[in-house]
């Protein structure tokens, strides 16, 4: 019989960003683990193609997805109204969704650097927010919010996505602090480079992967599920005196001085 610590059957999550990368290996991930998952991106037919493909893998799992760009106030608030309106209880939400444009910080254009932090930054916590009375009505509650390890030191990701990344961070530690009383733990991620179609880019550069490599002592890029489990970790029961902490899912990259 399995523990029921490493388990999250009857639970639900909600994902944010669930159509691919890291968002895609989470809802994977909780699935297995016994969870239903509510999944929320801006492409409805990637949602519509990721119902299908994880519907036939799981067919037990309840999955349901809702087209949403979590950068809009009042998409945000549609959101939370369909989540009601499916009658599921929520235990669990991935804040998972994120931009950037990685630029010179004078090359910035204003919409361009507030949109970074509008997704990143201000959605999630948001959607804490719209969150927080339906995770508190059950005894032990999780978020996940998925930063980056630019978020903790620097790296050439461009100011604005370091700040919103920092920031995240130490929203998740706030909010850890003001809602244990109600049941909820807030931990976070912290991602090196990982293979996702948003670094298939610059690392498709052969010199600047040898670069990323050298400063990884893992010696490789990290995989979308390496950053899932360390998510569903945080999820589980066997993490239920863990709050407040961002665990780097980094191959060593932060602790590699010279």
């Amino acid at each position: 019989m399995v523990d029921p610590r490493w388990r999250l059957d009857g639970q639900t999550a909600l994902i944010t960003g669930g159509t691919a990368g890291i968002g895609f290996a989470v809802a994977r991930e909780l699935l297995g683990l016994g969870a239903d998952v509510l999944l929320v991106a801006r492409d409805g037919d990637a949602l519509r193609a990721v119902e299908e493909e994880l519907g036939e893998a799981f067919p037990e799992r309840i999955i349901r997805g809702f087209a949403a760009d979590v950068a809009v106030a009042n998409e945000r608030q549609a959101l939370f109204d369909w989540v009601e309106d499916t009658g599921l209880p929520l235990h669990i939400l991935i804040n998972n969704a994120g931009t950037n444009m990685s630029r010179a910080a004078m090359d910035y254009a204003e919409d361009e650097w507030r949109g970074i932090f509008e997704t990143n930054l201000f959605a999630a916590f948001e959607i804490c927010r719209y969150a927080y009375p339906l995770l508190r009505e059950h005894p032990a509650s999780a978020i996940v919010n998925v930063g980056s390890v630019s978020g903790l030191t620097h790296v050439r990701t461009g100011a604005p996505y370091g700040a919103s990344k920092a920031a995240l961070h130490q929203l998740t530690r706030n909010l850890a602090c003001e809602w244990a009383a109600d049941g909820i733990r807030v931990n976070a991620v912290a991602p090196w480079y990982i293979r996702t179609r948003r670094t298939a880019g610059p690392l498709a550069s052969e010199a600047y992967r040898e670069e990323v490599l050298s400063r990884t002592p893992l010696g490789r890029i990290g995989e979308p599920e390496e950053v899932a489990s360390a998510v569903a970790f945080l999820c589980l029961p066997a993490s239920s005196y863990v709050t407040g902490e961002c665990i780097a899912v980094d191959g060593g990259f932060l602790r590699h001085g010279f």
